[in-house]
């Protein structure tokens, strides 16, 4: 790992001083999404109400430019000359590295019609089936830990290979069990959860990018 991504997870626990506890297993969830994405996989994000809109925000920072602008090399802009000629040089401007990313939370079709017709809480777990492969890392975000559809997701990752991450709380819990990596911030409320884990992720993110794009 690069010391300017180590730099980056000192300068989250300075800023956040209560996610000391985490430091290590911050540090050991960003080798692994490296490790992921090294080896042709993608992020799997899930979580429930804010924790959703978390999954969501996780994929917004990996799919494009966080930090760092993430230019398109001249490899993919050979391929685009071939391509596309005219129009080669305004996908090269415009475009950026992307880091493969998606949410369970946004396939409202797919979900609402597994909800129907099957077993609402297994909708996680159908499209870990459907779409993981052993290569790819979940993210399962869960402020109490014990959220019935993130852990059929882990359970159904887990089935597959996939390692998996627990964004959580300071309860113990099943997802704390099951999880590979648990990243366990030092709260009990909800909200308060929930306003750790945005930097925690934020750093995540950052120090990946930073791993992938940083000359």
């Amino acid at each position: 790992m690069k010391n300017t991504t180590l730099n980056m997870i000192d300068d989250l626990v300075k800023r956040y001083p209560a996610l000391a506890v985490c430091r290590s297993s911050i540090q050991e969830a960003v080798e692994a999404i490296c490790a992921s994405y090294s080896n042709g996989g993608k992020v799997i994000a899930c979580g429930n109400g804010g924790s959703a809109s978390d999954a969501e925000h996780i994929v917004g920072e990996l799919m494009k430019g966080f930090i760092l602008k993430r230019p398109i090399d001249d490899e993919l802009y050979g391929k685009m000359k071939e391509v596309c000629p005219n129009e080669a040089d305004y996908l090269r401007d415009n475009l950026q590295g992307a880091l493969p990313a998606i949410s369970l939370m946004n396939a409202v079709a797919l979900n609402s019609a597994f909800a129907n017709d099957q077993a609402p809480d297994l909708a996680m777990a159908q499209q870990v089936l459907g779409l993981g492969t052993k290569e790819d890392i979940l993210i399962g975000i869960s402020t109490s830990g014990n959220s019935t559809n993130v852990i059929y997701a882990v359970q159904m990752a887990k089935v597959k290979g996939i390692k998996t991450i627990g964004l959580l709380g300071g309860r113990e819990c099943k997802l704390k069990e099951l999880c590979d990596i648990s990243i366990c911030v030092p709260e009990m409320e909800t909200y308060k959860i929930q306003e750790l884990h945005l930097p925690v992720y934020h750093a995540l993110c950052m120090a990946v990018e930073n791993e992938f794009f940083l000359n």
